[in-house]
């Protein structure tokens, strides 16, 4: 059903978008397995290396690895060439996306995406807005980063251009106060989803703590019956950064989702498999371009064989 809706050709952006990455992880996986004769301790040793250097994380390498072991053993397998396709399942294993994940689409709901300035947080509110319009929803967008001069006139432009409602504030309003209007106005309108964009200011934790505070409380009292969603924006080209920044949301809220946006520019994409490994939050979207359809839901399965380049079809 969700192949159906995704619009053809993004899968050939996903390969060209991860060519850097394919560089970085699958030329060294390539060139392990035409370089060893048997499947030994080195083998395991040079394959945790390059994974690790391809930003798939210690934990996320450890547990592939593992994985990869016991299903050599169970399948008595000798040549390293015949456990590639065992480490691309390995690999889609740790990935995958339980089906609930998108809860929010199919009921009246909040989310909440934050993000350090920068990461395409607003840009991706804009998108995400356009993608609920297409699936016949109806949207209502707060735009709670008031911190920022611009925040509010590109959140504006990205509204027109889907086609939705906006509820902003002047530079320097208080973002609660946006939200208590926009979830009235999401009320008046029966919207079904209230996305807000907020400001990201991680530098100044204490800030954004208490201003996701306030929000939250808002949240809980004039709209408690509408589901929660929290999504954090990363820069997939920041690499490790970008799972220390994940990190430090997660201090500050309570995360449910990752949307990791420039995939294509970027030779540090293993980094989607190290964050869901190590903080037990799932990658749900990923951002290989500047249109509104180069945002999609994240598909385990498409990612790997796009990253390594294998056609499933």
């Amino acid at each position: 059903m969700e192949e159906k809706e995704k619009k053809p050709g993004f899968f050939k952006r996903l390969v060209s978008g991860l060519t850097k990455t394919r560089d970085n992880i699958v030329s060294g996986i390539d060139s392990l397995f035409s370089g060893f004769s048997h499947i030994d301790d080195d083998f395991y040793e040079e394959l945790e290396e390059i994974l690790i250097m391809g930003d798939l994380g210690v934990r996320a390498t450890e547990s592939i690895i593992e994985d990869l072991q016991r299903k050599v053993k169970e399948q008595h397998i000798k040549e390293p060439a015949e456990c590639k396709e065992l480490l691309i399942e390995s690999i889609k294993e740790q990935m995958k996306v339980e089906e609930t994940a998108y809860r929010f689409e199919n009921e009246k709901s909040v989310v909440l995406v934050i993000g350090v300035n920068g990461v395409g947080k607003t840009t991706t509110v804009g998108k995400l807005a356009g993608k609920l319009k297409e699936q016949g929803k109806k949207v209502v967008i707060a735009g709670a980063d008031t911190f920022r001069a611009a925040a509010g006139d590109q959140l504006k432009e990205w509204a027109n251009r889907a086609g939705v409602d906006m509820i902003g504030g002047a530079e320097g309003a208080d973002p609660g106060a946006v939200v208590y209007d926009a979830v009235a106005a999401s009320k008046a309108r029966n919207a079904d989803v209230l996305l807000v964009d907020t400001a990201g200011r991680l530098h100044n934790k204490k800030n954004l703590m208490n201003e996701l505070g306030k929000i939250n409380k808002i949240l809980e009292s004039e709209y408690p019956d509408a589901y929660r969603e929290t999504l954090v924006v990363l820069d997939a080209t920041t690499g490790q950064n970008a799972l220390v920044q994940a990190r430090e949301f997660s201090d500050v809220a309570k995360i449910s989702g990752i949307v990791l946006t420039k995939m294509d520019g970027t030779a540090k994409g293993g980094i989607a498999v190290a964050i869901q490994s190590e903080l037990s939050v799932p990658v749900k979207y990923i951002g290989v371009g500047e249109t509104i359809d180069d945002l999609q839901k994240f598909d385990s399965d498409e990612f790997v064989n796009a990253l390594f380049d294998t056609k499933t079809e």
